[in-house]
């Protein structure tokens, strides 16, 4: 029977030179023995999948709140495009699939209900309490606040996991990191295979708000026939000979086609002019490894703008964000004011009440939010 040695000499043996090699992790903060079977990324992604606040995502917003419809992206489909586009940039750049997958896969745990509506009231509510921000988040999901195990707190991931975590934000400054980053300060950059996980979340999120925004009709076809990208990706095919169901499909895949296709130039141009060898010579490279190229990036800002404008900035999306935010903040000043609201165990000492009411607030789904509103405040203070 193969042994995970074998395994792990295989990987040594197959993986390109800059790719992380499960053999040489950094490890746990609490020293477990490996399984037979798995390796530590293969473990890391599955206690990822198996946690409650990965299940959550499925209830919590991306762009449109749940109840907008059935067929809108969650957090979880949207996490789950990402990780397939992350695993499938992996495999044929031979870097670490399983750490890429489970960097992608939990890169969003620490998002709180109604996206960036909710995050940006939970930064407001929290500025004289250590503030909010979703990958810090996403550390304290991982590292304490999921707590499944006797023996540890949280799921004990590995370090190159949660380096996954901390630097896919833009909090992240690599020349002064915050204090809750100091033990991934010592390079600027995360391994490539994190970094894949980044760009690959960003191709998803293109393409997916172009696919919500055109069933939701806030931008049309002729819309994106304004666009360069879109224009250029659909050129040569006859658009009006195809239902629209069939001329969204072909542009949104040709969308992710070209920015996959851009990425992996990109990341094999820059891996020859940098010489890089090894993971510690990408987290030390002049600059991110995995990016868009200047032209795409450039092309993308264009597709972006329209975005902005005609979804974003869209009625329908601008009314639920401030619902969204109303929602919020009403149940973050109601348990602060009246605590014993709050089920038993909620509130930690060591964290203190305001900490752990966001906590609470940032675990909810859309819908356990806005249940626990109509509980709290009865039909007529619905939002």
């Amino acid at each position: 029977m193969r042994t995970l040695a074998d395994y792990l000499e295989r990987e040594r043996r197959q993986l390109a030179p800059c790719a992380v090699k499960a053999a040489d992790t950094r490890g746990r903060v609490h020293p477990e023995a490996e399984h037979p079977l798995r390796s530590p990324f293969e473990r890391d992604r599955d206690r990822v999948i198996h946690c409650s606040a990965f299940r959550r995502l499925e209830y919590k917003t991306q762009v449109f709140v749940n109840h907008e419809g059935d067929y809108y992206r969650t957090r979880l489909t949207h996490t789950l495009e990402a990780a397939q586009i992350t695993r499938s940039l992996a495999r044929f750049l031979y870097l670490n699939e399983d750490l890429a997958e489970a960097v992608a896969l939990v890169h969003d745990v620490g998002h709180p209900p109604f996206g960036h509506a909710g995050e940006e009231t939970l930064q407001r509510l929290m500025a004289d309490d250590g503030g909010f921000e979703h990958n810090l988040q996403g550390l304290r999901v991982v590292e304490q606040l999921e707590s499944p195990y006797p023996d540890f707190p949280g799921l004990n991931l590995t370090w190159e996991v949660r380096e996954g975590i901390a630097k896919h934000s833009k909090a992240f400054d690599p020349l002064d990191p915050a204090p809750e980053f100091a033990e991934f300060g010592d390079a600027p950059w995360p391994s490539l295979e994190a970094q894949l996980a980044d760009v690959c979340d960003e191709i998803a999120y293109n393409a997916h708000d172009v696919d919500d925004g055109l069933t939701a009709g806030l931008i049309t076809l002729a819309d994106l026939q304004e666009v360069p990208l879109w224009r250029r990706l659909t050129e040569g095919h006859s658009i009006e000979d195809l239902t629209p169901g069939q001329a969204k499909y072909l542009g949104v895949r040709a969308l992710i086609n070209a920015q996959v296709l851009d990425v992996a130039r990109t990341i094999e141009a820059r891996i020859a002019e940098w010489g890089l060898d090894s993971p510690e010579a990408v987290r030390r490279a002049p600059g991110r490894t995995a990016t868009l190229s200047d032209e795409m990036t450039r092309l993308n800002a264009e597709l972006r703008a329209l975005r902005v404008e005609r979804i974003y900035r869209n009625y329908r999306v601008y009314r639920m964000s401030v619902q969204a935010r109303r929602v919020v903040e009403a149940l973050f000043q109601s348990y602060v004011e009246f605590p014993r609201q709050l089920p038993p165990g909620v509130v930690n000492e060591e964290w203190g009440l305001r900490r752990s009411v966001c906590d609470y607030l940032a675990g909810m789904t859309d819908r356990e939010a806005f249940e626990e509103y109509r509980r709290l405040f009865g039909p007529h203070g619905q939002p």
